[in-house]
């Protein structure tokens, strides 16, 4: 038998200080702010390749989690690519 959806959360939040839900945006603003940091891909492609529907839904979730915006984080920690 499955456990329930809110035995999951309560047992994953237990184990690990966040929800399930915190821990995925997490994870996805990590491989955004990695591909902004290495790649010159634009902020549309990366938003889709890290699971966000548009880029505004990144830009949100970004600012949530580091508190600017993904374009400033670019031109802060970004590396110049040839």
């Amino acid at each position: 038998m499955l456990s329930p959806p809110r035995h999951f959360a309560r047992a994953f939040r237990a184990e690990t200080g966040v929800t399930p839900g915190r821990y995925v945006e997490r994870v996805r603003v990590d491989h955004a702010r990695r591909l902004l940091e290495e790649s010159g891909e634009g902020i549309a492609q990366i938003a889709r390749a890290c699971g966000y529907g548009n880029p505004e839904a990144l830009r949100r979730a970004f600012v949530r989690t580091l508190g600017q915006p993904p374009a400033e984080y670019r031109r802060r920690f970004g590396t110049s690519l040839p």
